[in-house]
């Protein structure tokens, strides 16, 4: 596995749950096509997975 995961926004957080919001903004998003590079470990997948119809994840 790498070390690092690339991560995009795009949806948007229009309608969403609160705690769903809260995770995009942790994971450092907030816009569409905002992009962040984050370690590749097991809460960051968690958060992933958490808002996973509002993100996808960059192959590089």
């Amino acid at each position: 596995m790498a070390d690092t995961i690339t991560v995009k926004q795009v949806r948007s957080t229009n309608g969403c749950k609160q705690d769903q919001v809260r995770t995009i903004k942790a994971l450092g998003l907030g816009k569409i096509n905002r992009t962040r590079e984050l370690p590749d470990n097991e809460s960051v997948r968690g958060m992933i997975f958490k808002v996973k119809h509002l993100v996808e994840i960059v192959e590089e």
